[in-house]
């Protein structure tokens, strides 16, 4: 009832799907341009049509009260940004020790323009050995498009080139160019 609640709601205001989720238990998925707090609300309707538990990071100020038990309750988990605590191992682990975890994230890690994209979510998909599964929430057609999960080949600029090609293609709330790859 929940999911299909969700669903409904996601073609009342308008939205659709293009793709599918893997059907692999675990994945790492990265959304990307992410230019608006909109982001958050379509990936959360998303992802409840879609029925599927996937966690997300958070900036640590999402997690203090009042709302922190929201994002928590949603499958959040906060990152301080300001901090090196090791993420990629943190979140291994997390894909080692349950066998069905799903992880979203959002590579530019700031919804302003950036020079570079984080690459831990390649560094966790490589190291706990899953699929990156590539969505964008285009606003101009009013799409959540998910493409085919690609594994990981341990060569990142060729991976992050078919990556950023995929992107480059999705039309954020406010328009952002999409960076070259840098190591």
């Amino acid at each position: 009832m929940f999911q299909k609640f969700f669903y409904h709601l996601l073609k009342l205001i308008g939205w659709d799907f293009v793709g599918e989720l893997p059907k692999q238990p675990q994945y790492v998925i990265i959304v990307a341009p992410h230019t608006s707090n909109w982001d958050f609300i379509i990936g959360l309707i998303a992802r409840n049509a879609l029925g599927e538990q996937i966690y997300f990071l958070g900036k640590h100020q999402l997690f203090i009260p009042p709302w922190g038990w929201f994002f928590r309750a949603f499958g959040g988990a906060p990152v301080d940004r300001n901090k090196c605590n090791n993420l990629v191992e943190g979140a291994t682990l997390l894909f080692k020790n349950n066998p069905n975890f799903k992880l979203a994230l959002t590579p530019e890690g700031t919804r302003g323009k950036v020079s570079r994209w984080k690459t831990g979510f390649y560094h966790i998909a490589n190291q706990a050995k899953v699929p990156i599964v590539t969505v964008g929430f285009d606003f101009s057609l009013k799409k959540v498009i998910i493409a085919d999960g690609i594994s990981p080949s341990g060569n990142i600029e060729t991976d992050m080139e078919k990556i950023l090609h995929f992107h480059r293609s999705i039309k954020g709330f406010h328009p952002k160019e999409i960076p070259d790859f840098k190591t």
